[in-house]
């Protein structure tokens, strides 16, 4: 199983950006699946996650700007992040609880995609 995480980039303070994270490989279920992000200087910080069951939480740093959803036919979670502003400027990096066909639970890293937020 691999996760690809893809959208970062460049933007000014306002505007808009979606990161995308999707699974690949021999999926039999995923479980709750988790945004993080690490800015220099910084601890990493959990920016939001959502269960299986659909329950969201987020950072408070980022409540009523950032949206994670999944899209379940094409096991993707996206994180859509709105407003953004220079504090956002960090690596988010997907990370997912999936059960591989045939054997146990276990945690997944993608590879993490930087975005950058111009004030």
């Amino acid at each position: 199983v691999q996760l690809q995480a893809s959208g970062g980039g460049l933007v000014q303070a306002g505007g808009s950006l979606r990161l995308s994270c999707q699974a690949s490989g021999s999926i039999f279920a995923m479980n709750t699946m988790r945004w993080y992000r690490s800015a220099p200087g910084k601890q990493r910080e959990l920016a939001a996650a959502i269960s299986s069951g659909g329950n969201t939480n987020y950072a408070d740093s980022v409540k009523g700007r950032f949206t994670i959803s999944p899209e379940d036919a094409k096991n993707t979670v996206y994180l859509q992040m709105n407003s953004l502003k220079p504090e956002d400027t960090a690596v988010y990096y997907c990370n997912a609880w999936i059960q591989e066909t045939g054997s146990t639970t276990r945690s997944y890293w993608g590879q993490g995609t930087q975005v950058t937020v111009s004030s």
